[in-house]
């Protein structure tokens, strides 16, 4: 029986007749043509994730290409909740926790420029009176101040929590403006520089996350906000920026404090209302950077009482978180009055100062701002850190008897000169 076979098409074909092969490359070469409609972008009212990218980048875009006035109202628009932030607080190790909330190391001491003299040993570095008879003069300034609302006025005896109002507010107020009205002489920057008495300091950022509890946004993620609200007695303000103590990428080694807990266990209480950031004075004033401030702690901080609470050790703690929180807020408005803010962060170091008493003892304490950076975008591999130098509390006087006063310290109104005159060669 015959079996069905299929030969190849090949061998059916003469050996002479030549093959031929056709190649269609219909894709090989890719046509480039330009999109004829726009590219897709998330909508910017849904609750997507990208759609909350596309809002954020368009609002960071909008601060950006805004003027410095127009940038503070954007980044003060949207009001929520807010951590208040007060500088003089009675809560314990409180120093520690400011210190996270605006990412400042603490440094005791103050920096080199600044030396007490103490002994034969020390080199006098930062500029200051040499001359005997322009330092007695001074001396003697401040002795007049002293007795002037101790002892020459007649005062009836002060309300209650009203004594530091009453008696040491004047002293503070007439010592630091006839102390820099004698030092414009030997400095032009304080010849130019604006004193200003009782200014409102206000500052506002964002530092770390929470997630909203309960209503209608409950679940969601939002930035943990801040909001200080300071009033010194009085601060210095000068047209020209106070010179940088550190190199702005320098690396210390001292660490900022990681806090893991909530702000409430401070305790710290939220609250809505305006979002304010205020130097003291309005974006067209000459004098917008800040030379040094004068705080005068409450009635209420009373070092007799907190020794016989066996709290003698929150005394410094108490005028640290001060230092701190002032300081950051003053010099961080500063550089937010020059356009710098957390997604374009300052190009230069700030620089500020602070004098806390009680009227009898002084605390000296310097402020340096690195970084504005604060919230969990930006901080994310962020080196930079502020810094904060500190003096423990020193003793202008010990008491007033019959018109004299008794142990009057040198070194701290040395160091007081020293302060002002920081940044004589300026102008």
């Amino acid at each position: 029986m015959a079996t069905c076979t299929r030969l190849a098409w090949r061998t059916s074909l003469p050996r002479h007749v030549a093959i031929i092969k056709c190649k269609r490359s219909l894709h090989s070469d890719t046509l480039k043509r330009e999109p004829v409609y726009p590219a897709i972008v998330p909508s910017k009212t849904a609750k997507s994730k990208s759609a909350k990218r596309r809002r954020e980048e368009d609002y960071h875009n909008a601060v950006k290409s805004a003027t410095v006035q127009d940038k503070l109202q954007l980044l003060t628009k949207v009001q929520r909740k807010k951590y208040v932030l007060y500088p003089q607080t009675f809560a314990l190790n409180a120093d520690k926790w400011y210190q996270y909330f605006t990412k400042t190391a603490y440094l005791p001491g103050i920096p080199d420029k600044f030396v007490v003299e103490v002994g034969e040993n020390d080199v006098q570095k930062a500029p200051a009176i040499t001359d005997k008879n322009a330092f007695s003069e001074l001396r003697s300034l401040v002795c007049d101040s002293i007795l002037q609302e101790n002892f020459y006025l007649k005062k009836p005896k002060p309300f209650l929590l009203k004594e530091q109002e009453t008696l040491f507010a004047p002293f503070i107020k007439n010592m630091v403006s006839g102390i820099t009205s004698a030092l414009a002489k030997h400095s032009h920057l304080l010849e130019v520089s604006s004193l200003d008495f009782n200014p409102q300091v206000n500052f506002y950022w964002m530092r770390g996350e929470r997630t909203v509890p309960r209503g209608h946004r409950g679940g969601r993620v939002d930035p943990a906000r801040f909001q200080i609200d300071d009033t010194p007695l009085c601060q210095i303000r000068v047209p020209q920026q106070l010179p940088e103590f550190l190199p702005l990428e320098t690396d210390v080694s001292v660490e900022v404090p990681e806090i893991r807990f909530a702000p409430d266990l401070l305790p710290m209480f939220r609250r809505q209302y305006d979002n304010n950031i205020f130097t003291g004075s309005k974006l067209a004033d000459p004098c917008s950077y800040g030379h040094t401030q004068f705080h005068l702690v409450m009635d209420r901080f009373q070092r007799r009482k907190l020794a016989k609470a066996n709290l003698v050790d929150q005394i410094e703690v108490g005028l640290r978180a001060n230092a701190i929180a002032s300081l950051f807020a003053w010099t961080g408005a500063q550089a937010m009055y020059q356009g710098f803010w957390s997604h374009e962060d300052v190009t230069r170091p700030f620089v500020s100062q602070a004098v806390i008493t009680d009227g009898q003892y002084f605390s000296f304490f310097c402020y340096q701002l690195n970084t504005l950076a604060l919230t969990v975008q930006t901080d994310t591999g962020n080196p930079r850190k502020n810094f904060c130098w500190g003096t423990e509390s020193m003793r202008l006087y010990e008491t007033i008897q019959d018109g004299n006063i008794i142990g009057l310290d040198d070194n701290v109104l040395k160091l007081l000169v020293q302060f002002l005159l920081n940044g004589a060669k300026l102008m």
